[in-house]
């Protein structure tokens, strides 16, 4: 996904970007307001998945949140759309115009890679979310995490290898079903709770307003939420469909952040008034909260529903990523020859279904871990890591890239120029870098565990996904790999 997201924002990112795509080949370009585009981007990264990370911290929540929002969200917003109005092609073409091909092929495999741990983290969350509508206790148990995991991961690689349409209308509906309506749900139930007297569980004063300084590791978490608002690049390649790009595009992007970040702190904030940190589940927290509300308004039979809605939304977020990410690796691999014969083959639907195979063999050994680490939290953690670091290095590259576009090719056609671009990449790269460094730093989420082992899980990861793989292909790589004829005929289908 890109991701996508992500990815998260884990629903309609990849659903929306193909759909969009779909409607103007066949109506041909459309304009679209500004307050579209920003609703769009809010769909396509706002969550509830990340909610607890952050309720951790309780009114801290909000300095964790803008901080990257500032340094990473805006840059890459602002960044993407520029590239995005004078590149086609996406962050493949961007990297390969501003670096090298090789590079570009290692940006555009970390947007698939980054899945490969985003899987098992979002299907832990609907894992523990199912968990209430069955028996809350199982949120915790990591076997039926791991079993939960691998059925539905391989149930959705045979929904996506038929390559039905049903896909796109149920991650159309993610940001309504799981995300608006749960989370002004959760908002009022806490407002009404604390209106009533209760007190809260996290403090809510001034002297709360920043994270407890205990370290660098205080501040581990925030590393999460660069994942959170990921995916803002494949929003940017609807800004040759606004109006005025120049005026309306920043205009855009400031709405959907302040609606982004409402969307991700409010329900934080109501997780943390009523469940404390220290009993707080960071893959079950969403719930963890809705259950105690629905017990304290006696209206305890609703949390099956509201279990129900949240999986939905994070299923269909799923489908769209095993759709998207793997099929724009396709595509470029058939186009220059990056991956075997045997991952570039399709089914009978036209869906690249060795690669989501091959995939879910590695998919199914990481959720393995979950049987095998006592704390499903650590584990949840240790994912979200990987995925985000992963990810980052995509970042890192589309930064350097738009700062050689600009140098190299000043005179290049663009729909929007971002303002300061130099400044804002360079915030974004070293925001970015800053948090792969964070990164390896164990939080209090990992818990006692060994910091080395932490260290060297999230390094190895690191390590294999974004480095050593991508560079087995590219060695590996022979000239009858390249399918061209096949890449375009695919590509017009889609």
């Amino acid at each position: 996904m890109s991701a996508a997201d992500a990815p998260a924002g884990d629903t309609g990112r990849a659903g929306g970007a193909r759909a969009s795509t779909a409607v103007q080949a066949a109506t041909g370009p459309q304009k679209i307001t500004w307050l579209t585009l920003a609703l769009m981007t809010t769909s396509s990264v706002a969550s509830l998945r990340a909610a607890p990370t952050m309720a951790v911290y309780g009114l801290a929540c909000v300095f964790l949140y803008l901080l990257p929002a500032v340094v990473f969200l805006l840059p890459t917003a602002l960044v993407s759309a520029e590239l995005a109005s004078g590149w086609s092609g996406g962050v493949y073409n961007w990297v390969a115009q501003g670096l090298t091909k090789p590079l570009a092929f290692l940006a555009v495999w970390c947007q698939f890679a980054m899945t490969i741990f985003y899987y098992p983290s979002l299907l832990a969350f609907v894992a523990s979310t199912i968990s209430y509508a069955i028996n809350p206790s199982l949120a915790s148990n990591g076997v039926y995490t791991a079993i939960v995991i691998v059925v539905l991961y391989w149930t959705g690689v045979w929904v996506s290898s038929r390559g039905t349409n049903a896909v796109a209308g149920l991650a159309s509906w993610g940001l309504i079903i799981g995300t608006l309506i749960p989370g002004t749900l959760l908002v009022l139930l806490g407002l009404v709770f604390l209106g009533q007297g209760n007190s809260s569980a996290a403090p809510m004063n001034a002297a709360h307003l920043f994270p407890e300084w205990t370290g660098v590791a205080s501040l581990v978490l925030i590393v999460n939420n660069f994942l959170s608002y990921s995916g803002m690049e494949m929003n940017a390649v609807h800004v040759n469909k606004l109006r005025n790009p120049a005026k309306e595009f920043p205009k855009s992007m400031f709405l959907a952040m302040g609606m982004v970040l409402l969307i991700f702190i409010l329900p934080a904030l109501a997780i943390s008034w009523v469940i404390p940190s220290d009993q707080l589940s960071l893959t079950a927290g969403v719930m963890q909260a809705f259950d105690a509300f629905f017990q304290y308004f006696h209206v305890g039979w609703l949390v099956p529903i509201v279990a129900f809605a949240l999986c939905a939304a994070s299923l269909g977020g799923m489908l769209t990523w095993l759709a998207g990410p793997s099929k724009g690796l396709l595509l470029i691999s058939r186009q220059e020859g990056y991956l075997p014969p045997f991952l570039q083959r399709l089914n009978k639907h036209g869906i690249q279904q060795n690669i989501l195979v091959t995939q879910g063999l590695v998919t199914t050994l990481i959720a393995l871990l979950y049987a095998l680490i006592p704390n499903v939290s650590s584990v949840y953690w240790i994912f979200s890591v990987i995925t985000t670091q992963v990810y980052l290095i995509m970042y890192l590259l589309m930064f350097l890239a738009a700062i050689q576009l600009r140098r190299k090719q000043p005179d290049h056609p663009r729909g929007y120029r971002a303002p300061l671009l130099t400044t804002l990449c360079v915030v974004g790269f070293v925001a970015s870098a800053l948090a792969m460094a964070i990164g390896f730093i164990p939080s209090s989420q990992f818990g006692s565990g060994n910091a080395w082992a932490y260290v060297g899980i999230v390094g190895g990861g690191l390590l294999l996904l974004g480095v050593v793989i991508p560079f087995a292909f590219l060695k590996a790589r022979k000239p009858s790999w390249r399918q061209p004829d096949a890449a375009t005929d695919e590509a017009a289908v889609s």
